[in-house]
């Protein structure tokens, strides 16, 4: 690999269409504003390296990102690329991960809005996100020990696995598909509404109104704290180890729970089982 140490760039596509660069202790910043630094490129290791101007990494193959500050002037960072590892980085721009696959990342700070979004086999370990509409409609997402703070995440997901999470949410999981969370905190109002062959297996579920119409929803051996009007409409099989503020109107299956401060069944359609005991 051609080694690159101590330089600076800032004009437009300075290291287009690379193959095979190691990059150490760079800055992508200066006057000419200049935008797609390592667009179309390929084989490249990026350590220790500051990155304060759009696009970098744009239709990229093979990249290797490590110890690195992609600020919030380092708008849509990495989009339409393939191979991805990035490792005890700051990704602080807006709408950093798009339309990419095959990703890795770990020990990661991540403090960007609309970030992952149609992108595919994703793995993140040890990671803390800030961000709103996280991974909108992408699939195959491997996470574990992630923090997470921010509304609307993981909506319209499918085929993905979460432990050992903790997520602070709103309006989480909607539409989600064929996913799996287990041992996670999981806090935030109207919790996986719509959402089809979702599994929760020892969590904490905290928060009003979760588990409105979805259909093949699976809870073992759930905590549910300040939980109202749940599983409204829902196909539901759950066990639950708490007492909760109120049921409501469960289409079908059975729900297992210690105690119910008030049962609403008011629908001629809702036939859930609901054993009290």
């Amino acid at each position: 690999m051609t080694k690159i140490t101590n330089q600076t760039f800032d004009e437009e596509r300075a290291l287009y269409d690379s193959n095979g660069i190691e990059l150490t202790n760079c800055r992508f910043d200066g006057p000419a504003d200049g935008e797609s630094a390592l667009k179309e490129s390929s084989n490249i290791l990026v350590t220790d390296s500051f990155f304060n101007l759009r696009y970098p990494f744009w239709h990229d193959h093979k990249i290797s990102i490590n110890n690195c500050d992609l600020t919030e002037n380092c708008r849509a960072a990495l989009w339409y690329s393939v191979d991805i590892a990035i490792q005890d980085t700051k990704l602080h721009g807006i709408k950093a991960l798009r339309e990419c696959s095959n990703i890795r990342i770990i020990n990661c700070d991540i403090l960007s809005q609309e970030f992952g979004w149609f992108s595919k086999d994703i793995n993140i370990e040890s990671t803390k996100v800030m961000s709103e509409y996280f991974m909108m409609q992408s699939n195959n997402l491997n996470f574990t020990d992630v923090t997470l703070q921010g509304k609307y995440s993981f909506q319209y997901i499918t085929n993905s696995v979460f432990e050992d999470c903790n997520f602070d949410t709103k309006d989480a999981f909607w539409h989600a598909k064929n996913t799996v969370i287990r041992n996670s905190v999981i806090k935030g109002e109207y919790l996986a509404w719509y959402c089809e062959n979702l599994t929760f297996e020892n969590c904490v579920i905290i928060g009003t109104q979760p588990f409105c119409y979805c259909k093949n929803l699976t809870l073992i051996n759930c905590e549910m704290h300040e939980t109202d009007l749940a599983f409204e409409k829902s196909e539901v099989n759950a066990s639950i180890t708490t007492p909760i503020i109120s049921i409501k109107n469960p289409l079908r299956g059975q729900i297992q729970v210690p105690s119910v401060n008030e049962l609403i069944v008011n629908d001629p359609m809702s036939t859930c089982k609901i054993d009290i005991s």
